[in-house]
Parts: C-alpha cells; sequence; structure tokens
C-alpha cells in the first residue's frame, strides 16, 4: 500500500493582490462620492503607499451661478491594497477659477 504524501503549502494564505493605478482611481473616487453624496470632478494625484493607495480627489463643493464662483474641494482619500476605503480628509477650499502659484 503507497503512502500519500500532503500536498499543503508551508507558506501560509496568500495576501490578496494590490489593484492597479486606474482601479484605484475608481474606487477612490467612488467611494467618496457615496459618503459625500457629490460626484468627484477628477483624481488630481495617485501614489501606492504601504498600505495601499492615496488619492486626491477634486469635486465641488458648493455649486453657484456663474460656475467659475463654485467651491471646490480637494480631499485625500486613503485606500487599502484591494481598493477599500481606510480614510479621508478635505485638504483644502478653493474657488473653481482659482489657479495654483
Amino acid at each position: 500500500m503507497a503512502t500519500t504524501e500532503s500536498t499543503e503549502s508551508t507558506e501560509g494564505p496568500r495576501e490578496p493582490q494590490r489593484i492597479g493605478a486606474p482601479a484605484a482611481m475608481r474606487h477612490a473616487a467612488g467611494q467618496l462620492a457615496q459618503l459625500l453624496g457629490r460626484e468627484p470632478g477628477a483624481v488630481s494625484a495617485l501614489k501606492a503607499t504601504d498600505e495601499g493607495w492615496s488619492a486626491d480627489v477634486e469635486l465641488v463643493e458648493i455649486e453657484r451661478v456663474p460656475d467659475t464662483a463654485s467651491v471646490m474641494a480637494s480631499y485625500r482619500v486613503q485606500l487599502d491594497a484591494q481598493g477599500e476605503l481606510l480614510g479621508y480628509e478635505r485638504l483644502r477650499r478653493y474657488a473653481r477659477g482659482q489657479l495654483d502659484r
């Protein structure tokens, strides 16, 4: 009678893979929209971190007429490696027509 050896891995459980940059951008914008009830205008920055991803998301915070008088806000969104929200914070508010100097 032949014996069979176990083929179980000794490496332990595998970590889920990190999502890619395009998916991280979509997750950051989508989850912030769900929390704030406003549609994001753009993801202006994205950076891989040890925990996952950090994204800066721009959105209209107060809509005014004309739209150049609207108040914009920039939020930093922290995601884990799989794209789940870890936290967010508002970085700044500015007039839509304002240029960085």
